[in-house]
C-alpha cells in the first residue's frame, strides 16, 4: 500500500493490520485502536472514546449503529456537577466567549461520536453481518474505488450517506421557478441551499445590467442558475473547490442553463471585469472544523477581505458589487459592523444600498440553542457595492 495516504493500524488476533484512514476533517487516526463487538457495553465504549481510543467494529453493523446512538445519550448528559460548572461559565462569558465555548463542547463531543470505526472492503464494501450496502454513497463521496481496504467512523459514513438522499432529493428553490426545474442537487462536501434567504435577496434586486456576472464562490451554482433565469445572458462562476465546481455543474445541466455558464477553478476572481460580481462568503470568522464547514467559517475573515479589496478591480464603471452576508458575527462579538464599513472603505468601495432579510432557518426559533439570542438578532444582507467616486 502506498506510504503516500494516512493509515491506521491495529491488531486483531495476534497480526498487525493496517488500512487506508479515511477522514473528511483531516483528522489524524486514533493511536489506540480496540477490536471491538456486540459484547462490549456502552459505558465501557464512551470511558474508551472519552480518552481518545478509536474501537474498531467487528460485530453487527445495526448494533454499532445502537452504540453510536448510546455514545450520544452519555455525550449529552453531562454530569450535574459538570452542568453547573458550564452554566456558570456562560452566566459571565460575553458572546464571543460563549461563541468559543460552543465550538469546544461541539468539537469535543466530535471526537467521542467519531470513536467507532468502520472497515471498508476495497470497493467500499462492509463485510459486517447487517450491513447496508453504500457503495454508491462512498463513491459519490470519494470517486471510483481503488480496491484498497480502508477505515472510516461510522458516522462520518452516515453523514456521506445523509449527503446521497440529499443529492438524489434534491433542495427546492422557489426562485427558481415552478417544479420540476427548481430543485438544487447538493454533492457530498458542498453546503446546501437550505438557508433560502440569502437567494431570495438576489431574486429580488433590481440588476444593473443582463449582460456579464461574477458568481464568486459558485457552491451548488444556486445563484449563478437565479441569475440566468432572471435573464443574465453569461455568468462565470468560480471556486476553489473541485467537488463544489463538479456540483454546479451538474446542476446547472440539470436547470438547463449551462451554456449560459463558465465555471472556473481559481481563487476568487476570474480575469476581466463585469457590471456585477456576487459573492455569498462564509458569514462567521471562525476555524472551519471540515470541508463542509468551510461554507460558514471563514477563520480571519480572509474570504470576505479578498473580495473587498479585490471588487474593485473587477468591476466595470458604474457595475455593482453585490455581497450577500449575515451579520451573526457582529452579534457574537466576532467582527464588529465598524470592521466591515472599514475593509469597504478601504477597498475604495461605498454602499450604494442594502436589502435586509429575516433568516428563516429552524435554528433561529430554537429557544434551547446555545446560540439563540445571537440568532434572535441576526439579519442577512445584500449590499450594493460600487467605486467611491462613482457614488
Amino acid at each position: 500500500m502506498s506510504t503516500s495516504v494516512p493509515l491506521i493500524a491495529w491488531s486483531h488476533l495476534g497480526e498487525p493490520c493496517e488500512a487506508r484512514w479515511r477522514s473528511e476533517s483531516g483528522a489524524p487516526a486514533p493511536r489506540r485502536v480496540v477490536v471491538s463487538d456486540d459484547t462490549l457495553a456502552a459505558d465501557t465504549a464512551y470511558r474508551m472514546a472519552a480518552e481518545g481510543a478509536g474501537l474498531l467494529w467487528q460485530g453487527d453493523f445495526q448494533n454499532a449503529r445502537h452504540l453510536l446512538q448510546a455514545l450520544m445519550r452519555r455525550t449529552d448528559r453531562k454530569p450535574r456537577k459538570a452542568a453547573a460548572r458550564s452554566a456558570q461559565k456562560l452566566a459571565v462569558a460575553t458572546a464571543a466567549e460563549a461563541f468559543h465555548l460552543h465550538r469546544q463542547a461541539q468539537a469535543q463531543r466530535a471526537r467521542v461520536l467519531a470513536s467507532i470505526l468502520i472497515p471498508l472492503e476495497g470497493d467500499y464494501g462492509i463485510a459486517l453481518r447487517r450491513a447496508p450496502d453504500w457503495r454508491q454513497a462512498c463513491t459519490e463521496a470519494w470517486g471510483p474505488a481503488t480496491g484498497e481496504r480502508s477505515v472510516a467512523t461510522l458516522r462520518e459514513l452516515l453523514g456521506l450517506v445523509g449527503a446521497h438522499e440529499w443529492r438524489k432529493k434534491g433542495v427546492e428553490v422557489p426562485a427558481l421557478g415552478a417544479p420540476p426545474l427548481n430543485r438544487i442537487h447538493p454533492h457530498y462536501g458542498v453546503f446546501s441551499p437550505v438557508r433560502g434567504e440569502y437567494v431570495d435577496l438576489l431574486a429580488s434586486t433590481a440588476l444593473p445590467s443582463k449582460a456579464l456576472a461574477f458568481d464568486i464562490g459558485v457552491g451548488t451554482g444556486v445563484l449563478s442558475a437565479v441569475l440566468v433565469r432572471r435573464g443574465v445572458q453569461r455568468v462565470v462562476g468560480t471556486d476553489q473547490d473541485a467537488r463544489a465546481l463538479a456540483c454546479a455543474k451538474d446542476n446547472l445541466q440539470r436547470l438547463g442553463v449551462l451554456t449560459r455558464v463558465e465555471l472556473l477553478q481559481t481563487d476568487l476572481f476570474p480575469p476581466g471585469r463585469a457590471p456585477l460580481v456576487v459573492c455569498n462568503p462564509p458569514w462567521v470568522p471562525a476555524r472551519a472544523s471540515s470541508p463542509i464547514e468551510r461554507a460558514v467559517y471563514d477563520e480571519g475573515s480572509s474570504m470576505l477581505r479578498g473580495f473587498l479589496a479585490g471588487l474593485p478591480d473587477h468591476l466595470e464603471p458604474g457595475g455593482e458589487g453585490w455581497l450577500i452576508l449575515s451579520d451573526l458575527a457582529e452579534h457574537l462579538g466576532l467582527r464588529p459592523r465598524e470592521q466591515l464599513l472599514g475593509w469597504i472603505a478601504d477597498a475604495g468601495l461605498a454602499v450604494l444600498g442594502r436589502h435586509d432579510v429575516k433568516p428563516r432557518h429552524a435554528k433561529a426559533a430554537d429557544a434551547g440553542d446555545a446560540l439563540h439570542a445571537a440568532r434572535t438578532a441576526e439579519l442577512t444582507s445584500l449590499w450594493r457595492l460600487g467605486a467611491a467616486a462613482a457614488a
